[in-house]
């Protein structure tokens, strides 16, 4: 699944242009737990979280993280943006609670990280 179908299945927006919305996402995870994803991820992945802080970026560059959705209407700070654009991590933000978005995300037949729908 591209990118930009995921905005807008996600009805949600960039926090940061430009960004390739041809990007290729294959699969998603959703956390709020840093050291889960740190421990679980196998890259390559769509992270959905409700944290909001730098954190995300760093784990997101730490496991090859493609691609964050922040959920329920949260937005990290200009600051953290600024990490994400430097590190080459698209930013998308729903009003979606995590359960929606991933509920429409599999729906949709993106897979979950252990490579089976949720």
């Amino acid at each position: 699944m591209q990118l930009w179908e995921i905005k807008g299945i996600l009805e949600a927006e960039l926090l940061w242009e430009p960004v390739d919305l041809q990007l290729e996402i294959e699969m998603a995870e959703a956390a709020d737990l840093m050291s889960d994803v740190l421990t679980q991820s196998i890259g390559g992945e769509l992270l959905l979280t409700g944290l909001v802080n730098s954190h995300v970026i760093r784990t997101a560059e730490m496991v090859d993280i493609k691609a964050i959705v922040f959920v329920h209407d949260k937005r990290p700070d200009e600051k953290t943006i600024a990490l994400a654009k430097l590190k080459g991590v698209p930013l998308l933000a729903t009003r979606l609670f995590l359960f929606e978005a991933c509920a429409r995300l599999a729906m949709r037949g993106l897979t979950g990280s252990s490579g089976t729908i949720w």
